[in-house]
């Protein structure tokens, strides 16, 4: 099975080790990072694709995919 994540927060350090987290988790990078910025909060935000891919299970639309 194929997971998908899409990681999101502010254009920080604590993002950067969020998506560093998943690579060491296996996950791998799917496409480009996404950049946005918030007016209401003056930050920016990132976003990150990841896919992983899960030998043995299937599908649940209950899983948590952060956990896979």
């Amino acid at each position: 099975m194929k997971v998908y994540r899409f990681l999101t927060g502010p254009d920080d350090a604590t993002f950067c080790h969020r998506v560093t987290a998943a690579l060491n988790q296996g996950w791998e990078l799917h496409g480009s990072p996404s950049l946005s910025f918030n007016a209401q909060t003056g930050l920016m935000n990132c976003g990150q694709a990841v896919v992983k891919t899960v030998h043995g299970k299937d599908y649940d639309p209950d899983m948590k995919l952060g956990e896979q």
